[in-house]
């Protein structure tokens, strides 16, 4: 049985990674017809909430109050893992190349390692560290960061700032004791994100143009509806729900290596949808990801063996 929703979890945090992927592509063809960063996640944010409104509902008969408790976890998941990785991370964008930034947010990933080590006294192992340690220079290799001479500290308080906001979705998202369904939760921090980067834009923190005209999408002219509702259902509603679920899972650092196979989806896409065609070093980092995922995973496996069957659940929780 464990076995079997260890498989299903990776199964699930594949697909999150992968759909998550697929945004950076539909991004950039609304950002080419000259969309701001903020106004395309803010519409993703928009739709994705819109669109879970009435599954979520369902979800949560009979647990009104269960939400009610949950409240405050829900409220961080959708203001630091929603609207503060996405306002960080754009605004890093602003002052370092998207690589750099990239790198940045996805050392994340360390915050997690450590957090669970602090919190719940999970000591990464050889195998462990060994794998990390290899996925995070094969990121760098799949950045392609060899060329990169961006260096501003504001850039990099800023990627910083998304490597927390990415940290806090994975711990949250591996939340097992008392939690609400996958569905809902997803649903309550895309909406209190949305409002979180509403309210920026009024602010004028995040700046917001939206020009509606046509995109250029694989070599094609199409409407500008197609990249929305492509990063909004698939690269936001079914991400962030299948990213819950394989969490929940596999736990908060496992699924948080698995994530970084983001990053060779999103070189997959780009290839395909936008004619960015990888580089020899980028295809050996993205070995190299692979590689070290797999090495954490099988790190992992000695640790839960030695805990009880009915504390699984409990050593899973962020």
């Amino acid at each position: 049985m464990k076995a079997t929703s260890s498989t299903a979890g990776l199964g699930l945090a594949l697909v999150s990674a992968a759909t998550f992927g697929t945004s950076g592509a539909f991004a950039a063809s609304l950002l080419g017809a000259g969309w701001t960063a903020g106004a395309a996640v803010t519409v993703r944010v928009l739709i994705a909430a819109a669109a879970l409104t009435v599954p979520a509902l369902f979800a949560l008969r009979g647990r009104i109050g269960q939400m009610r408790r949950s409240g405050g976890t829900v409220a961080v998941y959708g203001v630091v893992a929603v609207a503060g990785a996405q306002l960080c991370y754009f605004n890093a964008v602003h002052h370092l190349s998207v690589a750099v930034a990239l790198l940045l947010e996805y050392s994340g990933v360390l915050l997690v390692v450590g957090w669970m080590w602090a919190r719940h006294g999970h000591r990464p192992g050889r195998l462990t560290a060994l794998g990390g340690s290899g996925a995070i220079v094969g990121l760098a290799l799949v950045l392609d960061l060899l060329g990169s001479r961006s260096v501003d500290p504001v850039g990099v308080l800023w990627g910083l700032g998304a490597a927390v906001g990415l940290a806090v979705y994975f711990v949250v998202s591996s939340r097992t004791e008392d939690a609400l369904p996958p569905l809902v939760v997803a649903w309550g921090g895309l909406t209190v994100g949305a409002v979180g980067l509403l309210l920026a834009g009024a602010a004028g923190v995040l700046p917001l143009a939206a020009p509606l005209t046509d995109v250029t999408l694989a070599s094609a002219r199409v409407s500008w509806l197609v990249p929305v509702l492509g990063m909004s259902l698939l690269a936001a509603a079914v991400a962030y729900v299948a990213g819950i679920l394989g969490a929940r899972l596999l736990g908060a650092r496992v699924a948080s290596f698995v994530g970084l196979t983001e990053v060779l989806f999103a070189v997959l896409f780009a290839w395909l949808l936008l004619g960015q065609t990888p580089r020899p070093v980028q295809l050996g980092g993205g070995l190299l990801v692979v590689a070290g995922i797999a090495l954490v995973r099988w790190g992992e496996r000695p640790q839960l063996a030695a805990v009880p069957a009915r504390q699984q659940l409990v050593a899973t929780d962020g």
